[in-house]
């Protein structure tokens, strides 16, 4: 009586095996990053790829710059009072001269004027601080550069995988995914990575132009405070 519950329950089991037998295989690993960049070409790919080392070199290396730029210590506006006060002008030029901060270069500059007409004293200041900023923005220009060339070369490597599409197509006229998946992967990919570097140099450009406003305030309220410290009457 139990013959065919038995011959049912291996059909079953039989069933079952063949159906995790026939089981499609696993989709193969996702790509991986070396693979994206084959796919992009390195002519498209390689340019992007210094592209993005140059902008983040330039972003550490000028975030370090401007940092150093705004330290200055708490007391060097009163030394240098005390310096011009007491007639001592070495004192001060030797004191903006051994700081680091571009900040005191401006300061120093217009303690070596001291003496002359206001106006002069002034615009030697303006003259100092103007240098000391285009050494602090140096590179930061080429920063907007990448944030408009990076997309373009991805709009390129674009282009050229559609031509590689209607090429393929041309040559086996079939219009199979499998034979135009490798102009689609170029197409994407540069594409993709052309944002990316595009947005992270137009990042960072912002970010350094943000820093070198802060240094180029805390340069004019210093001079400011130099200027107004040269009309103060001097110690008795």
């Amino acid at each position: 009586m139990h013959l065919p519950l038995l011959q049912f329950g291996t059909d079953s089991a039989r069933q079952v095996l063949d159906a995790l037998n026939n089981q499609p295989a696993a989709p193969p690993n996702a790509l991986s990053v070396w693979q994206l960049i084959q796919y992009g070409g390195w002519y498209i790919m390689g340019p992007l790829a210094l592209m993005s080392l140059f902008t983040i070199y330039i972003l550490i290396e000028r975030i370090m710059a401007m940092r150093a730029a705004l330290k200055l210590d708490n007391d060097f506006m009163a030394k240098v009072r005390d310096y011009v006060h007491d007639n001592k002008i070495d004192s001060a030029k030797n004191l903006c001269s051994n700081s680091r901060s571009p900040i005191a270069h401006v300061v120093g500059k217009g303690v070596s004027r001291f003496g002359s007409p206001m106006e002069d004293i002034e615009s030697a200041m303006q003259n100092a601080a103007e240098v000391e900023m285009s050494k602090l923005e140096r590179n930061v220009g080429t920063l907007s550069l990448f944030s408009k060339l990076a997309p373009m070369m991805g709009f390129i490597g674009t282009i050229i995988g559609v031509i590689n599409i209607f090429y393929r197509i041309s040559l086996t006229d079939n219009m199979s995914i499998g034979g135009i998946a490798e102009g689609l992967y170029q197409k994407l990919v540069t594409s993709g990575a052309g944002l990316i570097v595009g947005i992270v140099a137009f990042t960072a450009y912002h970010i350094l132009n943000g820093m070198a406003d802060r240094v180029a305030q805390r340069m004019s309220q210093t001079g400011m405070e130099f200027m107004d410290m040269l009309h103060e009457p001097p110690k008795s």
